[in-house]
């Protein structure tokens, strides 16, 4: 079977070997060819194909025609390779939606609709976020006609959110994309250099400005936190400003990427917990990861935290607001023994997110789809 992806994924066609390229090592095996349509990259690509048999398509064209580079390339590549199915990765303005649906209709290939979390659901942090979530109302109550089936990739948040909002149960795909090696992410004796880590993107549902309100206000009472944020985005500048005024700057750490999983292994076991403020998440992977490094987890109730965090064994659930985080880091890193135990208990959770498992389970799930067997290669 060969499969038309359409992916937000900027890293690889410029060499950097995140999250989607790793996926794709394993992802790819079930599959004669994948070919991806991605958004233009931040600078010249340099990588056009990965595993042997994954094409990437970048787009000559900002993110407001990418609707149209979508239904034209992807009609190009359709004639070409013969795909059985179309995967969008939707998100924001759904460019890639839009397009993907244009493309259905005019080659009768089906599209999937991937949509990993919604913005400002569960909690809208601010008004755009409740933009956000109004736009992507309205691009799934548009596309519930067109589109083959939608895939979530959590069990409680995403499947009530969008049987609300019209979408049939039997047309909601749970197929999770936490892909997590094992083998890489797994507990090993480092050195532990700092109380916290936060891993990922700068930007506004993540939640920063609470969590360095809630490392101010632990400082002030006598709690000091090693904290390091890894990541790089728009809030960046804004979030240092924040640290130096709170204070913390002899406290914190910034680094904006690391090279290999490894490198971010590491990150996680020289960590005592690893912390998740944000509003809205699909995981998030960050805390996943760092469970299966043993490290205990600190977060809201969004993406799969809720069902991993519920009975308090590998990590805590905090509220959205800095006083929730506050007492959740102070609970987490107060008692050394029971910090250890969580993490024991998180390495445990971790394992159901198995690499080449979930993978599989997300390839059988596009194969049953458009009725294709499913055979590795």
């Amino acid at each position: 079977m060969r499969l038309l992806m359409v992916s937000g994924d900027r890293q690889t066609p410029v060499g950097e070997q995140g999250p989607f390229y790793s996926m794709q090592a394993e992802f790819s095996r079930w599959f004669d060819r994948i070919d991806v349509i991605c958004p233009q990259p931040p600078k010249p690509p340099t990588v056009h194909c990965v595993h042997d048999n994954v094409y990437f398509h970048p787009a000559d064209c900002g993110r407001s025609k990418m609707a149209g580079f979508v239904a034209r390339r992807g009609k190009e590549l359709l004639a070409e390779h013969d795909h059985k199915l179309i995967v969008s990765h939707d998100y924001g303005w759904f460019y890639n939606g839009l397009g993907s649906a244009r493309l259905a209709q005019q080659s009768g290939v089906p599209y999937l609709s991937e949509i990993h979390h919604v913005p400002g659901y569960p909690v809208a942090a601010d008004w755009r976020e409740r933009l956000d979530r109004l736009i992507a109302r309205t691009y799934v109550r548009w596309a519930r006609s067109r589109a083959r089936a939608f895939r979530v990739v959590n069990r409680g948040e995403m499947p009530r959110l969008l049987t609300a909002w019209g979408v049939k149960a039997d047309q909601i795909l749970v197929l999770p994309s936490l892909y997590i090696d094992l083998e890489v992410f797994r507990p090993k004796e480092v050195p532990v250099v700092r109380d916290l880590c936060f891993v990922g993107r700068m930007v506004g549902n993540k939640g920063l400005d609470r969590l360095v309100d809630a490392l101010a206000a632990l400082n002030k009472r006598g709690i000091a936190v090693r904290t390091l944020f890894l990541g790089r985005g728009p809030l960046r500048a804004e979030t240092e400003a924040r640290i130096q005024k709170a204070g913390l700057g002899g406290l914190t750490e910034f680094v904006d990427w690391v090279e290999t999983a490894d490198d971010l292994a590491d990150i996680y076991r020289g960590s005592r917990a690893v912390v998740c403020a944000s509003t809205c998440e699909g995981g998030p992977r960050v805390t996943v990861e760092a469970m299966a490094c043993g490290v205990p987890a600190i977060s809201t109730r969004v993406g799969v935290m809720g069902e991993l965090l519920e009975d308090g064994r590998a990590g805590t659930l905090v509220s959205f607001d800095a006083g929730g985080l506050e007492r959740g880091i102070e609970a987490v890193l107060g008692n050394e023994s029971a910090r250890k135990q969580m993490g024991l208990a998180a390495r445990g959770l971790a394992e159901q997110y198995e690499y080449a498992q979930i993978l599989e389970g997300y390839a059988r799930g596009l194969h049953e789809l458009v009725g294709e067997e499913c055979v590795r290669n």
